[in-house]
């Protein structure tokens, strides 16, 4: 009997030794509760930059989306928008991320988690090709802006009047110079104007009949555009790549969360 109950006792303590003890939300030194607090935190600071990136973008399109039909791809455009769509979901991921915290619910933070990296992938692309396209589009520029100016003006009004604000706001005319225009479809039209109205220093009905440089800008447009284009790049890739380090802090605390809750609750 005596041996028996010795075996029942051993056989008892091997069985506590085999279980593992439930770890406690304060275990280890990044504990669920502060882990919660970080993430809250994370989750206000990510909202602004949400809203900035927002802004940058949306400001983009609003004032420099008049040159678009002008550039030959529609890259410029499209970094734009992919920064629209990142700064967006600045407060529905807050909300999520918000509300997941509240609960512990392991669904939202999962889902918080994949939505945070496609914000990082969104403002990381956003960046990377707007520095790729700072470097290209002098080139693409130097190669279509003329063949854009000559053919097309006053046959698509868009781009005669993207030409014009052009030609008014940098003070400029042609592409490389004034005498583009004698080559364009415009002039073949009526060939008593010899440049657009826009390219006057004071502009008024018919005063490109005249091409004195009293009368009209005698440099191209070319050189100042791509300038504006780039130093507007530069701006966009700085956000992009700037702004995509955030979500990556948030990305790593909350899959430390999700796993330190998954090993609380199990």
């Amino acid at each position: 009997m005596a041996e028996e109950k010795k075996k029942d006792s051993s056989a008892l303590l091997a069985k506590k030794k085999k279980v593992k003890p439930r770890k406690s939300r304060d275990a280890d030194c990044c504990s669920v509760n502060f882990l919660k607090c970080v993430l809250h935190i994370f989750n206000v600071i990510f909202l602004f930059a949400g809203a900035g990136v927002l802004l940058v973008g949306a400001g983009t399109v609003a004032s420099r989306h008049r040159f678009v039909p002008l550039l030959p791809t529609p890259t410029y455009a499209a970094i734009a928008y992919l920064l629209i769509v990142a700064g967006a979901l600045g407060l529905p991921l807050s909300a999520l991320g918000c509300c997941g915290l509240k609960t512990e619910n392991r669904t939202s933070l999962l889902c918080y988690t994949y939505f945070l990296l496609i914000t990082f992938l969104l403002e990381a692309g956003a960046g990377a090709l707007a520095y790729y396209y700072e470097v290209a589009v002098e080139d693409e520029l130097r190669a279509e802006l003329n063949s854009t100016f000559i053919s097309n003006y006053a046959l698509d009004q868009v781009i005669t009047d993207a030409v014009d604000t052009m030609q008014t706001e940098f003070k400029c005319c042609g592409a490389t110079r004034y005498s583009d225009w004698r080559k364009s479809a415009w002039h073949e039209h009526d060939p008593r104007l010899l440049v657009p109205d826009s390219c006057c220093k004071t502009v008024s009905a018919r005063c490109g009949a005249r091409d004195h440089p009293s009368n009209i800008y005698y440099h191209g447009c070319i050189r100042q555009f791509t300038n504006h284009i780039r130093d507007n790049l530069i701006i966009l890739a700085a956000v992009g790549v700037g702004m995509s380090v955030i979500p990556i802090f948030g990305f790593f605390f909350s899959c430390v969360l999700y796993v330190k809750i998954k090993h609380v609750i199990d």
